[in-house]
């Protein structure tokens, strides 16, 4: 098993450039699952610099079904100046077959580039709250040969026994949490790989599974309820980046604005260990003194996000990750976890950089507007079918869908800003074009640990040897 598992960041943050370089470091990269689909149409659409894309489109075993995805999304030469990147239908409970084909190559081009030429373990992350695209993501990996899936924002009770039926090429359903849903009155997608005829032959790899966790609890609910084999767990405490779990009880702020946590909101380890299965503690654990201390608590290894989101490899858009490693450096580096961002509800943590919607100036001068979906909130009509809504998107359409004013506040479009944090916002009008978000660990200041005197950056590899520099040698 892995000392070090590469932490799945944001939308393409963690791309197949840095998992690929923490894999042939002898450690387990991980891609992030998430927006796979965009990501993908948008490296085309700006004519896939590299053809890394084709390359893995090259390799897909359904070559009528890769062509069909390059066909609608390759653009020679890329977007003309101001263009806008194409729009893609939203996620919905009866996905089109274009919508299948997109989430299965993406997720298998992302995999098999980061496996591309070497024999380490590879990961893929997912947050469990985007529901509707797990399967056919899920499925994309799992041909490309995923080592791991690793899972949290949310309780993935039924993830184990979709990877099982899916590594035997069979039909399987997820279950969609939808507001205002009566009792036994169940809300699912389903996708069979069979309708796609991508393959039937030989059965599949089943990935080992490690379910993200914020309380020993939830890993004994996993292990007893979970609709499979569950096979580790990463615990993420609240000063990990990106979505944290919300504190235990009522929520309290510190005089900061911040979510308080408190002493409800440690993790007992020793029930932890009492599960017999292996796990890794993430958030503040990026130092060699810490991946000491977790080892001999008994945990497997640990999960790093922050210092390798700043490293030369990440997918973090180049002028924000040099303008945050420079602040880190000066010790300027500052992170807000802010409890109002995300649409989810859960806290989210932002770091505080200028020209991203982290500035007030810059988040109230975007036009509210919800055209990507991936954390739209799912929820009964009146007439019992089931509608999205999203609390970013503007207030009186959302008030319009029953949804309450006050859950608007402060909320920003996540979705827009990590797809444009990644290198690809979308272009509005020909003017507009989408600020970033760039999340981030407590631990933000602390990467200036792994640059080397003199220099100004620093590699996936100074992580990783800087890490395991307090271990034995074997």
């Amino acid at each position: 098993m892995p000392v070090i598992i590469q932490g799945g960041m944001g939308v393409a943050v963690s791309d197949w450039r840095l998992a690929r370089a923490v894999s042939r470091l002898g450690q387990l990269g991980v891609v992030s699952g998430t927006a796979l689909d965009q990501i993908l149409a948008r490296r085309l659409q700006d004519g896939d610099p590299g053809g890394h894309m084709r390359r893995g489109l090259q390799a897909f075993p359904n070559r009528a079904m890769a062509e069909r995805v390059s066909s609608r999304c390759f653009i020679p030469g890329g977007r003309q100046p101001g263009q806008s990147y194409r729009s893609l239908p939203l996620q919905s409970l009866d996905p089109p077959r274009a919508f299948l084909e997109l989430c299965v190559v993406a997720n298998f081009v992302e995999v098999w580039l980061a496996r591309e030429g070497h024999g380490g373990l590879i990961g893929i992350n997912y947050l469990e709250k985007i529901q509707i695209p797990h399967l056919p993501s899920l499925y994309g990996a799992m041909l490309a040969g995923v080592d791991y899936v690793l899972m949290g924002a949310g309780i993935p009770l039924k993830i184990p026994g979709a990877l099982d039926r899916l590594a035997m090429h069979e039909a399987a359903s997820y279950p969609v949490t939808t507001t205002g849903a009566r009792p036994g009155d169940e809300v699912t997608v389903g996708f069979d790989p069979r309708d796609l005829a991508i393959g039937t032959g030989a059965p599949l790899k089943r990935p080992a599974f490690l379910a993200i966790i914020a309380s020993e609890v939830l890993a004994q609910t996993l292990v007893r309820r979970a609709n499979g084999r569950v096979d580790g767990f990463v615990v993420e405490g609240a000063t990990a980046g990106g979505h944290n779990a919300p504190p235990r009880g009522k929520l309290q702020l510190t005089p900061e604005g911040e979510p308080h946590y408190g002493e409800r909101d440690r993790v007992d380890l020793a029930r932890l260990r009492a599960l017999g299965l292996p796990f890794w503690l993430a958030g503040g654990y990026g130092t060699p003194e810490r991946l000491r201390e977790a080892l001999e608590m008994g945990a497997a290894g640990v999960q790093v996000g922050t210092a390798f989101a700043f490293c030369a490899e990440s997918g973090l858009r180049p002028d924000y990750r040099q303008a945050l490693l420079r602040q880190a450096i000066d010790g300027r580096a500052s992170v807000f976890t802010d409890p109002s961002a995300s649409p989810t509800g859960f806290p989210f943590k932002v770091a505080r950089l200028d020209g991203t919607i982290s500035d007030p100036a810059v988040y109230a001068a975007r036009p509210r507007i919800c055209d990507l979906g991936f954390l739209r909130e799912a929820y009964r009509e009146g007439d019992g079918s089931v509608g999205f809504r999203c609390a970013a998107e503007p207030v009186n359409v959302y008030v319009a869908k029953g949804g309450d004013v006050s859950a608007t506040m402060g909320r920003k479009c996540i979705c827009n800003a990590l797809v444009a944090t990644a290198g690809y916002p979308q272009v509005r009008a020909g003017r507009y074009i989408e600020h970033g978000i760039v999340t981030a660990g407590d631990d933000l200041a602390g990467i200036a640990r792994f640059v080397r005197p003199g220099a100004t950056d620093y590699a996936a590899a100074d992580v990783v040897d800087t890490l395991l520099s307090a271990l034995p040698v074997p």
